[in-house]
């Protein structure tokens, strides 16, 4: 049985969790990635396999397919579908080399932040203090 405020904990917990920085924006990440493979496979089936195709004898790798049952009046058609599969494949192809290239661009940014010499940091009130008595010591 759950006490009131185990259950106020839990829901705190749960805010806490998702109002972070890093789960926010992996949610975007994910939307956004969702979108991304939609783009992807329309584009591989609609623009790049109809030329494929065609090169290969108008070939239509949707229907490419081996019949295990073929369909009668009460059951559709039992068949292993590797025209789909091929497309799977370059759809996966194209969207690994696209997250490669995109994370290639992030390191070569990071690296060039990182190369970017470090100002130096700034003398606290101390050794400001230190160094203008060093210096009237110097004087005497």
């Amino acid at each position: 049985m759950l006490i009131r405020g185990d259950i106020i904990g839990f829901v705190k917990e749960f805010k806490e969790f998702a109002m972070r920085g890093n789960v926010m924006d992996m949610a975007v990440g994910i939307i956004i990635g969702g979108a991304f493979g939609k783009i992807i496979s329309s584009f591989v089936s609609d623009v790049i396999m109809p030329p494929i195709g065609l090169l290969l004898g108008n070939v239509d790798f949707k229907e490419l397919m081996f019949t295990l049952k073929p369909a009668t009046e009460t059951a559709a058609t039992v068949a292993i579908r590797y025209g789909l599969f091929i497309n799977t494949i370059i759809d996966f192809v194209i969207i690994a080399i696209a997250i490669f290239l995109a994370i290639k661009g992030i390191n070569r940014m990071k690296k060039k932040e990182e190369a970017k010499p470090a100002e130096p940091p700034k003398p606290t009130k101390q050794e400001k203090l230190l160094v203008e008595i060093r210096d009237l010591l110097k004087k005497k």
